[in-house]
């Protein structure tokens, strides 16, 4: 592919504002000698403005998300990609959330352009475990666990029981659940069912992959290692 329309496609600017960065010569390799609109180069010996390229097609990232913001491309409030590189959202193809979070949950959330990984990760076949720490408004009862293990528990307005999920007590008002499905506000929808409010939540874990010390608002690219690590489920 020429270097305009992979620069192009990367969101560094529309071809004409690309072609304006070739004119400036701020597109070089890594030696530092100019390159041109219509050369063909490793993507990896690319520098604009002396900085490497942001990766191609297949760019995973993982963000930790802060409560307030919301997994959209446009809200009158703030939205995620207020946290990435304005040229993240002009990626072709786009860069697009893997699963949602919602605005009052915080937590990890993977982002990347690479559709099939995004259906591998969300599919039901591959469940993938998502792990999540919840402040309860009300005291747990004691057979929650129980109950969320037993893959017979409906939620309000479905006929399909939810698979088994893990429930650890951390506190009276406060537990780490592990689930392997995505539905709809599920967590939420859980204590909700057994008459319980979730006024805070946080989604520490998807697979093997944890959130670490990334701090909240930012996010970092994952390595071929650190993708392979989430589909290595995370023991409760």
């Amino acid at each position: 592919m020429k270097l305009l329309r992979l620069v192009a496609n990367l969101g560094y600017g529309s071809r004409k504002q690309v072609m304006q960065l070739f004119r400036e010569g701020a597109v070089t390799d890594a030696a530092g000698e100019v390159l041109y609109a219509d050369d063909v180069r490793d993507p990896r010996d690319v520098r604009i403005d002396g900085e490497p390229l942001d990766p191609p097609t297949g760019l995973v990232l993982m963000l930790h998300k802060p409560v307030g913001t919301t997994c959209s491309t446009r809200d009158p409030g703030r939205i995620i990609y207020d946290l990435l590189p304005p040229r993240f959202r002009l990626r072709s193809p786009p860069l697009s959330t893997v699963g949602r979070l919602d605005r009052d949950t915080s937590g990890l959330l993977l982002m990347t352009d690479d559709g099939a990984l995004l259906h591998r990760i969300i599919s039901p076949r591959a469940e993938v475990s998502k792990v999540y720490e919840a402040k309860l408004a009300n005291d747990l009862r004691g057979d929650e666990a129980a109950l969320f293990a037993s893959g017979t528990f409906l939620l309000e307005a479905e006929t399909t029981p939810l698979a088994p999920a893990h429930l650890e007590v951390i506190g009276p008002r406060q537990a780490r659940i592990t689930i392997t499905e995505g539905r709809y506000h599920q967590v939420r929808r859980m204590f909700a069912a057994v008459g319980n409010h979730v006024d805070a939540l946080h989604r520490s874990h998807v697979g093997g992959l944890g959130l670490g010390d990334l701090a909240c608002g930012t996010w970092r690219l994952l390595d071929p290692q650190a993708i392979g690590s989430i589909f290595g489920r995370r023991s409760p």
